[in-house]
C-alpha cells in the first residue's frame, strides 16, 4: 500500500473519530430547560443536563458566561445569577441556543382531577372570556406521562412550554389558568405554571422515597394479595381473566349496530322520565347497555342548521345519535356531554335522538340539574321529560380482584422528581377526594408531603397554597359523620405549617358533580392567599374565619375565630353548627355572632356541651358563617382528633 493510501485512510479514521466524539459529547437538556421556558425571577437559578463524563459545558446568558464540567456519571449543573423579571431572552448552552425565554414567577400546580380539569371543560361558564385569551406572558408546561413509577425519573418523557393562546388555552388546567391570570394582572410579570396534577391520585402517591415507606409497605402487601388471587384464577378459571366486557356487551345487545339507525321502531319501548337514575325508576340494570330515545320537533326555519346537543352528565358512558347519525360519545362519567350536530342532520318535523348508555355497575343514570337540550341558533329545544327505553345487554361479568391503586411515591417519581432543580415561587394544590374515609391520617400525611417537597426542592419556606374540598351530594337533614368533613378539617389543621394558605370552597361546588365548574373563584381565593403569603402583602384579607379556641359558659360554648377581617358578618341567622355533650351525640345547634370575632353556640337539649362542629357534611349547603369581606369560614370540629 502506497504512502498516499495510508495517509488517506488515517485521515478518514481521524475524521470519523472526531465526528463520533462530537456526537457522543453532545449536551442533553431536560425538557423543562427548553424554548419558551419561564425562569424564576430574583433567585439563583440552576440549569442542568447531561453530557459525556468530563465534557466541558458553557452557558451564555444575559452577557454572563458560566462554565463547568460533567461529572463521572455525565451529570452537570450550573448556577446562574439572580435576574429581574423580563424577556424574551436567548440562552446558549454549548452549541444549543434556546430562545424566547422569560423571567418571572414559576408555580407548580398539582393534585388530582379538580386541578387537572382543563379550561375546555369549564367553557359553559367562561366561554366569552376564554375566547379573548391571548397572552404569551403566561405559559404552562404539562407532562402527565408516567414512566417506570418505581424509579425516580430525572426527566419528563414529554411536555413543552406552551403560551396561553387561542390554540393552547383549552388544555390549560382551569384553576392554573385563572390563578396565573390573576397574578399576571396584579404583578405584571411573566407567570409560568408547571402542571402535574393526575385525576384520582391519593396524597401518598406524591411522597418521595424518604417519606413513603409506611404507605408503600401496605400497598405492596395489597398488590401481592391481588397478584396471588389473579394467579389462582388464571390457573383454575382462566376464562374469567379472558372475559372481554366490550365484546360481550355488543354480542348480547340486539340493538348493537341496529337501534342507532333512523328507522328503528320504538313503539313498544317502555317510557321513562329523564333526567334521573334509572334504578330509582324501576329499571333493573346494573351492568351492561341500555338504549334511550327522545323524539322532538324541529321547525322548518331551524332544520338543516348546525346545532349543539347538551346531555348533561351520563353514568357511566354513552354514544349518541340523531336521526341515525353519530354525533358524539364520552367514555367515562364525569365530562359534560357537548356534541356538535352538523348541518343536514336535523330535519323539519319529528327528529329522533338515540343514546346508548353503558353501565359498569352501580347506579346508572342521567344526572339531575344538568342541561339536557338542543341549541339551534338562539332557540333551545328542551329534552327533559318523557323518553322511551329498551335494555340492550344485561351482563354479569366475573368479579376480579382490583389492583391496589396508585403506587405510593409513584407520581412523585414520575412528575415531581424531574422538576426538583427548577426554582419555584410556590405551589398550588387541589386534592383530597381520594383520601376521604381516611381523614384522621390525612393531616399528618399532608403535612409530611408539604415538608417533603420543601426539603427536596431545597426551599424550606416554599409557599404552599391549597384548595379545601368542595361540596358534594345532597344536604342532610340529620347530623351525620362525614368523610369529606374530616378531610376538610385535616386541611384546616395543616395551616399550622408556616407559609401555607387554604381556599375554602364548600360554598362554590355542585351537589351533583365532583368536578364543579366554578374554577375561577377557586383560583381567586388561592390568589388572595398568594398575595399574603408569597408576595408579603399583609393588608390583604385572604381567608374567611378560622376556628381558634373555645370555652364553656352557662351551658353554651363560646368560639373565638381568627382571620375575621373587618369582623364576623352578623346580619343573618347562623346555620350549620352542631353541638354534643359527654355522650358525643351531635344535634343541630343555635348560634349567634357575639362580637367582632366570637360566636355563641348552644342547644336547649344539652346542658353540659363539650364539642362543636361546623359545616360537618359532605355538602354543608346551609352553613353561612363568614367575615364582612364575604369569605366563608372553614369547616371545623373543636374535638382533638389526634
Amino acid at each position: 500500500m502506497n504512502r498516499y493510501k495510508i495517509t488517506s485512510r488515517l485521515l478518514i479514521i481521524f475524521v470519523l473519530g472526531i465526528l463520533s466524539f462530537s456526537s457522543q459529547a453532545e449536551v442533553k437538556l431536560p425538557r423543562l430547560v427548553s424554548n419558551g421556558m419561564i425562569l424564576q425571577r430574583d433567585e439563583s437559578l440552576k440549569i442542568w443536563g447531561w453530557a459525556d463524563p468530563s465534557e466541558k459545558v458553557k452557558i451564555e446568558f444575559l452577557d454572563k458566561t458560566y462554565k463547568t464540567k460533567a461529572d463521572k456519571a455525565g451529570n452537570w449543573t450550573l448556577e446562574l445569577a439572580p435576574t429581574e423579571a423580563g424577556g424574551p431572552y436567548t440562552m446558549k448552552i454549548n452549541d444549543i441556543e434556546l430562545i424566547d425565554i422569560l423571567v418571572g414567577d414559576v408555580w407548580l400546580s398539582s393534585g388530582q382531577s379538580n386541578m387537572e380539569l382543563p379550561v375546555r371543560r369549564v367553557m359553559d361558564l367562561y366561554a366569552d372570556e376564554i375566547k379573548q385569551v391571548n397572552n404569551t406572558n403566561i405559559r404552562l408546561f404539562r407532562s402527565s406521562t408516567r414512566k417506570d413509577e418505581k424509579k425516580a425519573q430525572s426527566d419528563y418523557p414529554d411536555g413543552e412550554w406552551l403560551s396561553a393562546t387561542p390554540k393552547n388555552i383549552g388544555e390549560f388546567s382551569a384553576v392554573s389558568w385563572f390563578y396565573a391570570n390573576n397574578l399576571h394582572e396584579k404583578y405584571q410579570v411573566p407567570i409560568g405554571i408547571i402542571s402535574t396534577a393526575i385525576g384520582g391520585s391519593p396524597a401518598e402517591s406524591w411522597l418521595s422515597k424518604a417519606k413513603v415507606e409506611k404507605y408503600l409497605d401496605d400497598w405492596t402487601a395489597k398488590k401481592a394479595h391481588s397478584d396471588f388471587i389473579r394467579a389462582k384464577i388464571k390457573e383454575e378459571e382462566p376464562e374469567k381473566l379472558a372475559y372481554n366486557w366490550g365484546y360481550e356487551v355488543n354480542e348480547n345487545d340486539p340493538g348493537a349496530g341496529k337501534w342507532s339507525k333512523d328507522d328503528v321502531d320504538i313503539s313498544d319501548w317502555k317510557q321513562i322520565s329523564l333526567p334521573g337514575y334509572w334504578s330509582d325508576k324501576g329499571v333493573q340494570l346494573r351492568n351492561g347497555s341500555i338504549w334511550f330515545c327522545k323524539e322532538f320537533e324541529v321547525a322548518d326555519s331551524l332544520a338543516a342548521k348546525e346545532a349543539i346537543l347538551r346531555l348533561g352528565c351520563i353514568i357511566d358512558s354513552d354514544s349518541s345519535f340523531i336521526n341515525g347519525v353519530f354525533v358524539g360519545n364520552i367514555t367515562y362519567r364525569y365530562p359534560p356531554r357537548i356534541y356538535s350536530v352538523p348541518k343536514g342532520v336535523l330535519k323539519t318535523g319529528k327528529n329522533k335522538l338515540m343514546v346508548r348508555v353503558f353501565s359498569h355497575g352501580g347506579r346508572g343514570g342521567f344526572v339531575e340539574e344538568k342541561p339536557y337540550e338542543l341549541r339551534v341558533d338562539a332557540q333551545v329545544i328542551d329534552l327533559t321529560g318523557e323518553w322511551k327505553y329498551h335494555i340492550g345487554a344485561a351482563l354479569n361479568p366475573p368479579q376480579l380482584p382490583g389492583g391496589p391503586g396508585f403506587m405510593p411515591g409513584g407520581l412523585y417519581n414520575s412528575l415531581i422528581n424531574p422538576a426538583l432543580n427548577y426554582k419555584l415561587k410556590g405551589v398550588i394544590w387541589f386534592q383530597g377526594e381520594s383520601n376521604t374515609g381516611r381523614g384522621k391520617e390525612y393531616e399528618q400525611l399532608f403535612k409530611n408531603m408539604i415538608q417533603d417537597w420543601r426539603t427536596n426542592f431545597s426551599q424550606p419556606e416554599l409557599p404552599f397554597l391549597y384548595a379545601q374540598l368542595a361540596n358534594l351530594g345532597v344536604p342532610q337533614k340529620e347530623t351525620v359523620n362525614s368523610g369529606w368533613a374530616e378531610v376538610r378539617d385535616a386541611q384546616r389543621r395543616t395551616l399550622e405549617l408556616l407559609n401555607t394558605g387554604m381556599a375554602v370552597t364548600f360554598d362554590i361546588g355542585e351537589w351533583n358533580d365532583i368536578h364543579p365548574l366554578n374554577k375561577k373563584e377557586v383560583a381567586r381565593r388561592l390568589f388572595l392567599e398568594a398575595q399574603r403569603i408569597a408576595y408579603n402583602d399583609s393588608s390583604i384579607v385572604s381567608s374567611g374565619p378560622l376556628y381558634e379556641s373555645m370555652k364553656t359558659e352557662d351551658g353554651s360554648i363560646i368560639l373565638t375565630f381568627k382571620s375575621v377581617g373587618q369582623g364576623l358578618y352578623a346580619n343573618s341567622l347562623l346555620e350549620g353548627f352542631q353541638i354534643a355533650g359527654e355522650d358525643g351525640r351531635f344535634v343541630w345547634a343555635n348560634a349567634v355572632v357575639m362580637s367582632y370575632n366570637t360566636v355563641k353556640v348552644w342547644s336547649s337539649g344539652i346542658t353540659v356541651p363539650k364539642i362543636v362542629r361546623y359545616a360537618w357534611e359532605d355538602n354543608p349547603a346551609n352553613a353561612n358563617l363568614k367575615n364582612k369581606e364575604g369569605l366563608p369560614a372553614s369547616p371545623f370540629t373543636t374535638e382533638n382528633i389526634n
